[in-house]
C-alpha cells in the first residue's frame, strides 16, 4: 500500500471551492485508488464556518451539533466536551478552530453523502472507473496520546472485509472477526496528512488490491459497520455516562 499525501493551496473560511483546489493539485487518480480528503476542507466546501465573535461559543455550537454530550466539566482537566456525532465518540461534535482563520469549522453535513459527492466529481474529471472516497477526521482513543485518523464519511468500496467463517493459520473458523477497511485507511492517510501546517488535506493510496470497489450502496454503507451503544463491547462504561441529548440529528 502506499500513500501520497497532496498539497494544495490554503482553502479559505468561510467558504472555498473544493473542486477548483482538487482540479490544480491532482494530476491524475489511478484506478483503484482511495481517496482521501480532510473533514476541514468539506466543511470549508459547504460553508460549515461559524465566526469566532462575541456572543458564539464552541461548547454551545457542540451541543447544538451533537447527539449526545457530556458536559466538560466532569471531563479530566475540562480540556473538551466528549459528544457522540453520526455514532462516533468526538471531541467537541468535531468543532475545531485550528487553521480555520478566524472561524469555528463545523463537521461536514452528512459525511457519507458529501463522500459520494466528491467521488461523483472524481469519477467525472478524472475518468477514474474504480475508486474510493474517505472523508477523515482526526480523534483520540482511549487511555492513550495522541490523535489517529477517524473515516467520519467513504463512499465506492465496501468498509468491511468479513473473516468470519474463513480458517485461521491452523484451520480454526474464526467467528467474529471483522476489518474496518474505511477506519484503517482514514488511519494511514491521516499519520502522513499531519495535524499543523503541512497543508496537505488530500491524500491518495494506492495499491490496496484487497479492497472490494463497488458502486453498490447496500456494501459501501453497510448496515453491519455501525452498532448501536447496547450492542457496543464497550457498553458497560458508555451506558454509564450520563449523556445528555443534544440538537443534532443523524446525517
Amino acid at each position: 500500500m502506499k500513500v501520497e499525501v497532496i498539497r494544495t493551496r490554503k482553502m479559505m473560511p468561510p467558504k472555498d471551492d473544493l473542486w477548483a483546489v482538487i482540479r490544480k493539485s491532482v494530476k491524475e487518480i489511478a484506478e483503484k485508488s482511495i481517496v482521501v480528503v480532510a473533514s476541514k476542507v468539506v466543511a470549508i466546501h459547504q460553508g460549515r464556518c461559524v465566526k469566532i465573535e462575541e456572543g458564539v461559543e464552541r461548547d454551545k455550537l457542540a451541543r447544538q451539533e451533537a447527539e449526545w454530550y457530556v458536559d466538560r466539566d466532569i471531563v479530566p482537566g475540562e480540556h473538551i466536551m466528549f459528544t457522540i456525532k453520526n455514532q462516533t465518540i468526538i471531541a467537541s461534535a468535531g468543532i475545531d478552530k485550528s487553521n480555520a482563520n478566524g472561524y469555528f469549522i463545523l463537521w461536514p453535513d452528512n459525511p457519507n453523502r458529501a463522500a459520494k459527492e466528491i467521488y461523483n466529481f472524481l469519477k467525472k474529471e478524472y475518468k477514474t472507473k474504480n475508486l474510493g472516497v474517505v472523508v477523515s477526521d482526526s480523534h483520540v482513543t482511549p487511555m492513550r496520546r495522541g490523535v489517529i485518523g477517524v473515516a467520519i464519511g467513504h463512499y465506492g468500496f465496501n468498509p468491511l472485509r468479513n473473516y468470519i467463517g474463513k480458517p485461521d493459520i491452523f484451520g480454526e473458523k474464526l467467528k467474529v472477526t471483522l476489518t474496518n477497511v474505511a477506519e484503517s485507511l482514514a488511519v494511514a492517510a491521516v499519520v502522513v496528512m499531519g495535524e499543523g501546517k503541512e497543508q496537505t488535506p488530500l491524500a491518495l493510496i494506492s495499491d490496496v488490491s484487497w479492497v472490494e470497489f463497488t458502486e453498490d450502496e447496500k456494501k459501501i454503507w453497510n448496515k453491519e459497520l455501525k452498532i448501536s451503544m447496547k450492542e457496543d463491547l464497550f457498553a458497560p462504561m458508555l451506558e454509564k455516562v450520563e449523556w445528555k441529548k443534544g440538537g443534532g440529528g443523524r446525517k
